[in-house]
Parts: structure tokens; sequence; C-alpha cells
């Protein structure tokens, strides 16, 4: 039957009778799996629904489906799905959920959406977890808003959902700052027959924490002590600390960390992480440089984010120099700086005018696999701008240039003040209209600032075309 479909189209009416009275959905079947070419599989199926006198079967449809959409066809496989429903066959759950599963995957959502509402309208059974992988999947997307009026529209029919149906619509409005609309779906939560669970107390904790509101955080916490069906664990106690240090609360913060060891829960690494952060952020050093010594008797090991804080908390009481021992730590230990590392250590010596150690530092970054941003290079080529050397800022953006890092609106703008600066004004207008040709659109600074220079040099008619490009 394949070799007379491939090669022998169009098929004769003797072919066609011969076919109709011997061709059966198990042969069908197997005929399909012969051709091992889907497109080919949909064009026998269609010849065959049209001439022949054939009741497909389930298995025929549910491979044709599952091909198409692992090849990405999902408008063949709709296709075949709808012929199956004409001819008289429901899906099941598990290919109802695969179906859902690809189009939710594709980004299919309208698809995914329709194929629910037409299923359900069949009374073809929808489980849960193939409406919470799709509400899962939007989510992940950034399809926030389509995944509530999912919920929404799914209620009132037949749809129960679950602990994990709100722990995924609460992940992502904490995940966009819209708390409030998530402790609504916390509060109907027990309308519905579910509990929260550690992973919704840690969802919505997180949530309050990052928008500083750091005491219903906690207060959320001493609910969960209360309760005898869940504990805070680490992950609920680290959210907390990390608000309470954001807002520099570190006597809070502190007495957190030894509630949760007194509690029997252990730090992990996160959690030294964000203390150390603190600490170095209100310039309590010992405090900091003690909790990175505790660590190991934790069984913590110091990560990149570690050094990278000490760094920083160095960095901002002026202490450069004990920052240098923390990079010779990190090359004891084999750990690689990120590009943080690099940007914290180079702007703090650009402030001490150390502009040669900075420079040596770019260069180390330049030979190592991290991708490098304006900020890293924008305090030296401003140093050397403020210093009046600036064949060596030029040096440096063209050294940045050919790393294909693009300048960004803080370079052309110290470029642009530092000519103005040493009288160099048609040098300064030729970067200005650079940065206008590349996209990079100037800010109010960069437009007083040149404007003002070019009135002081005698060029009012350059700074009229100014004002009237950036107006």
């Amino acid at each position: 039957v394949c070799t007379l479909f491939v090669y022998s189209q169009p098929l004769d009416d003797a072919c066609l009778s011969y076919l109709n009275n011997n061709l059966t959905p198990l042969i069908e079947f197997e005929v399909l799996k012969w051709l091992k070419n889907p497109t080919f599989g949909l064009k026998f199926l269609e010849l065959s629904r049209l001439n022949l006198n054939i009741n497909h079967s389930f298995w025929t449809y549910n491979l044709l489906i599952r091909s198409f959409c692992c090849m990405g066809l999902y408008g063949s496989a709709r296709l075949v799905f709808d012929y199956m429903k004409i001819d008289g066959h429901l899906p099941d759950s598990t290919l109802l959920g695969f179906l859902i599963s690809s189009f939710g995957r594709a980004g299919e959502f309208g698809m995914a959406r329709k194929l629910l509402a037409e299923v359900q309208s069949d009374d073809v059974m929808v489980t849960i977890f193939a409406v919470n992988n799709l509400l899962n999947m939007m989510v992940k997307q950034n399809n926030l808003e389509e995944a509530v009026s999912l919920y929404k529209e799914n209620l009132g029919l037949n749809f129960n959902p679950d602990t994990w149906t709100f722990n995924i619509l609460i992940r992502g409005l904490c995940r966009v700052g819209k708390v409030d609309q998530a402790f609504e779906f916390f509060n109907d939560m027990r309308s519905f027959g579910c509990f929260p669970d550690i992973v919704t107390y840690n969802t919505i904790i997180n949530g309050l924490c990052r928008e500083y509101e750091v005491d219903r955080g906690h207060s959320l916490l001493n609910e969960i002590r209360l309760r005898d069906d869940c504990a805070p664990n680490v992950v609920t106690y680290t959210s907390v600390i990390s608000g309470y240090c954001k807002l520099g609360k570190m006597e809070e913060a502190s007495a957190l960390f030894d509630e949760m060891m007194t509690s029997g829960t252990l730090p992990s690494v996160v959690t030294f992480n964000v203390l150390i952060d603190g600490f170095g952020k209100v310039g309590d050093m010992l405090s900091a440089k003690s909790l990175y010594e505790k660590m190991a008797s934790f069984g913590c090991i110091p990560d990149v984010v570690t050094f990278t804080s000490l760094i920083n908390g160095y960095c901002q009481i002026g202490d450069v120099n004990r920052s240098f021992q923390l990079w010779d730590a990190m090359k004891v230990k084999n750990v690689s700086p990120n590009v943080y590392t690099f940007a914290i250590t180079i702007n703090a010596l650009c402030k001490e005018n150390r502009l040669r150690e900075a420079c040596r530092f770019l260069r180390e970054l330049q030979c190592r696999n991290i991708v490098p941003k304006p900020f890293i290079f924008n305090p030296v080529i401003d140093g050397f701008c403020k210093a009046g050397n600036l064949d060596e800022a030029n040096r440096i953006v063209a050294e940045m240039e050919k790393k294909k890092c693009d300048p960004d609106k803080v370079t052309f703008t110290i470029l642009i003040i530092g000519h103005c600066m040493k009288g160099r004004m048609l040098k300064a207008i030729s970067i200005f209209d650079k940065m206008l040709s590349v996209g990079c659109p100037p800010d109010d600074v960069t437009v007083r600032s040149l404007i003002s220079c070019l009135l002081k040099a005698g060029m009012p008619k350059e700074a009229y075309r100014i004002s009237t490009i950036t107006s």
C-alpha cells in the first residue's frame, strides 16, 4: 500500500476498489508507520477519508498529531485533530495534555486556549496537570495577563484549581511586582479547598521583600512557624534577611539569622552572601569578614558573589588595597571574577585617580571570557578626560569598540564634555553627531552641557543647530 501511494498517484479505480475492500484500520495504521513522513501520512489519511470506507482508529490520529507537533507543524496537527473529532473520536487526557503542552511551548497560546474551550464543550476530561502546565508556560514566557485570564475563564467549566495552580499565578504576579494581586489569589486558596504550602509562602514572602514590604514578609514567616503542617526553610528566612539587608536594617537581619540558627535551619551560601553584601553596604566590614570566615564551618564555599560583595564593601570604605587581597584569595580558591567584580574594582581605582592600575584590570578583563559592558570602561574614560588626557580616553574608546562593546549615553556625554573642556569644540560636535547617527539619544545633561560650552566658545549657530535637532 505504501508503494502504491508513493509511486502510483493518482490511484486508478481498480486500485481504489481493491483497497476499499481490503484495507482495515489496523493495516492503515501500519501504513502510516511505514511511510514515516507525517506529510505523506496526512495525504494518505485524507485520501482514505474521501475515497475509501475506512473508520480510522484513534491511534492513527494520535500518531499523526504527535508527529506534526514534534516537527513544529502545529497547523497540521490541529487539522488532524479536527478530522479526528469529525470522524467520531474524542481525545484522551494524555493526548490532550500533549497537544496543549506542545502549543504552549511554541507560544501558540491562542490555539491552546481555543482547544481547551472546544474539548470542555464536548465533555472531554481536561486534567488539572494539563491546565497547570499551560499556565506555567504562559507565566514563563511573560504572558501573565493571559494566564490570569485563562484561570478565570476555566473556573466555571469543571476546573478545580489546586495548590500548584495558585503557586504558578502567585509566582508570576510577584515577579512583576503585583504583590497585592498575588495576595488576592493567596486569600482565595482556601475557598477552593487548597492550602498554601512552603512554596506558596516562600514565593509571596520573596515578592513582598523585593517590594521593600519586609515587615509583612516577616509576619508571614511567623505565621508559618505557628502551623503544624508547614515549617519555614532556609529560603523563607533568607528572603526576609535579604529584605532587611536591602533596607540597611542589619540589626534585624542579624537577629533573624540567629533565630534561624536556633530553629535548626542551616544557612546556605545565599544566606551568607546577602548578609555579607548588606554589612558591606553599610560599611561594617568587621561583621562582613566575620561571616565570611564562618562559612566553611557550615559547609558553605564562598563563590564569586561572596568575594564581589566583600570587594565592594572595602572599596566603599576607601580601602582598595584590602580588596586586592580578596582578588588573590579568589585565585587561590580558583574562583573566577565576573563583570561586576571588575567594574567595582575599576571604579574604585578611578575614584582614587589610579588610572594606570584601572587600565591593568581592563586589560585582564579583555583576556577573560567575559562580555564587556560600557559601565566598566566609562569610569576610566572619565578619569582620563578629567585629567586632560583625551588621547588616552579616545584609545580606550577605540579598544572598547574593537571588543564589540558599543559606547552608551554616559560614554558619549563624558567624551563630549571632555573635549569641550579642552576647547576641542569641533571634535565634541563630531562626537555628538556620531551619538545621534548610532541611535543613542542624548539626555538633558548632554545637550545642556554641549550648548553651554558652544555659547561660551562663541559658536551660537552650532548651539542653535544642536538645540533645534534635540527639540
